[in-house]
């Protein structure tokens, strides 16, 4: 897959200018953004990461064994490092509603959002509602590895959610706020940059 383009998302750009230049006979055809989305739990359970320590220790962690959880929805542009993120306690349709408005909002004026996303049920539901300037490209099952956004769950374990030990909801809600605005958008364009979206745009 490395350095060609997947096929469907060169049909998929190629149809949907088609349909944009159908919709508006005369008018210049809306630029299209790629962006993708995805999202993690995060909860008190934890990851445990290497850490630097004096050669020959042996350096101990917390590894906590609780249920709390918070769920962080995210989408992000590779091309210029915008995203849209939000908090929620779990996974369902009317929270991804809400998440589809938030990114239509950080979508350029006048632009048209190709949004590439996994097949969870609540991105296939009969009651997600897409806003006008998103078209959603739904990933091959079992491509994680396609969805950039896989990598910025590991950078931010790696870097601000490993080796700690969480109180309670609330304390996972904060840190979580927290460890994602840390990324600013030349971070996410380096986290989240691949061959093949750079051709796809």
């Amino acid at each position: 897959m490395a350095g060609t383009r997947p096929p469907f998302a060169r049909e998929l750009k190629g149809e949907l200018k088609q349909e944009l230049e159908a919709q508006q006979p005369g008018q210049p055809t809306p630029a299209i953004e790629w962006w993708f989305q995805d999202e993690a739990r995060i909860g008190q359970q934890g990851t445990l990461t290497s850490v630097w320590a004096e050669r020959g220790s042996r350096p101990e962690v917390v590894k906590q064994t609780e249920y709390q959880w918070v769920y962080l929805y995210a989408a992000v542009n590779p091309a210029t490092g915008a995203s849209s993120a939000m908090l929620a306690p779990t996974v369902n349709t009317a929270y991804m509603n809400q998440h589809l408005r938030f990114i239509s909002r950080q979508v350029a004026p006048g632009s048209h959002a190709i949004l590439v996303l996994d097949r969870a049920g609540w991105h296939v539901a009969k009651d997600l509602q897409v806003p006008d300037n998103i078209t959603l490209l739904h990933l091959p099952p079992y491509s994680p590895k396609l969805n950039p956004v896989e990598r910025v769950w590991g950078y931010m374990r790696s870097h601000y959610l490993g080796n700690r030990v969480f109180t309670d909801y609330d304390e996972l809600f904060a840190v979580a706020r927290d460890a994602w605005n840390k990324l600013d958008e030349a971070r996410l364009k380096s986290i989240c940059h691949t061959a093949w979206t750079e051709r796809a745009i």
